[in-house]
């Protein structure tokens, strides 16, 4: 199974370890929106509340590419503050995990 469609099934059954055991210990996501970027204990963190809060609600995912080295998807994502946004991510991958992660995301109306 890919790490796509790993993460696509842990969204859907909200199985935070399962997604946790995709990413690398040294992991490291990245917002361009904001500029913040976070560990890998702090990005758990905001994915644990995202993946609790029935709020968050991820519509149209999908994977442009994917290979041992890098993953690219696209996604329209509601968040509990009521926001939408349409994220690309781009993933970079070491070890069979992802090791980074970095998003562009644009507010939607």
């Amino acid at each position: 199974m890919s790490i796509f469609e790993i993460h696509a099934e842990a969204r859907s059954n909200k199985d935070i370890d399962a997604y946790a055991a995709t990413l690398h210990e040294d992991y490291e996501f990245i917002s361009h929106m904001d500029g913040m970027t976070m560990n890998r204990e702090k990005s758990m963190e905001m994915f644990t509340f995202l993946m609790n809060n029935d709020d968050f609600v991820t519509h149209e995912s999908r994977c442009l590419y994917e290979n041992d080295e890098v993953m690219v998807t696209h996604a329209v994502m509601g968040f509990p503050d009521g926001t939408r946004e349409a994220v690309l991510a781009f993933h970079q991958l070491k070890d069979g995990k992802i090791i980074r992660m970095e998003t562009g995301a644009t507010l939607l109306k």
